[in-house]
């Protein structure tokens, strides 16, 4: 469902998959080849959402918005990043080539750097800023050390198999 809110529409590239069982509201743009699948929450009434290019939001993924008032209020989520499975995603970046894992939480005016990997279930706290390919586990989150080449594996081809997936679901009007 995509909705409008305070005159602000969702702005979404037409090559993009969003799940009819999604909620996408409020001032949001959907980049190329990114995907949205059933569930998930993309909530823009506290503050913009940008959502670049080939990104998959996983299942049961909330985003919103916001900030605790440090920050400008957007939240802007880069290209080729991978959130998964019920992730909440209530931070100010996060850089292009990221794997957020299932169940990850990204708290308010943290930064996350590119190619960057967060463990599933980790607690990326309050305003931390997370340097350009490191490893977060977690909670609170601690940075374990630097994401490895067999790790990055993850950040390289988890977003290739949703683009393709995001296709199939398209042709079949899903």
């Amino acid at each position: 469902m995509i909705r409008s809110f305070r005159e602000k529409r969702p702005i979404i590239a037409e090559s993009a998959f969003i799940s009819e069982a999604a909620y996408v509201v409020g001032d949001v743009e959907i980049g190329e080849n990114s995907s949205v699948w059933p569930g998930a929450v993309i909530r823009a009434d506290f503050g913009r959402v940008t959502i670049g290019e080939n990104t998959a939001v996983e299942d049961n993924v909330t985003i919103h918005g916001g900030t605790t008032g440090k920050g400008s209020g957007h939240l802007f989520i880069g290209n080729n990043v991978h959130i998964g499975h019920g992730a909440v995603i209530n931070c100010s970046s996060i850089g292009d080539r990221v794997l957020v894992g299932m169940n990850a939480t990204l708290l308010h005016d943290a930064e996350i750097g590119r190619f960057c990997i967060l463990g599933a279930g980790c607690l990326v706290g309050q305003g931390m800023k997370v340097p350009e390919r490191s490893f977060v586990a977690g909670v609170p989150g601690i940075i374990k050390g630097a994401v490895t080449d067999e790790q990055l594996w993850w950040v390289e081809q988890a977003p290739e198999q949703y683009l393709e997936m995001a296709r199939l679901y398209k042709k079949e009007g899903l």
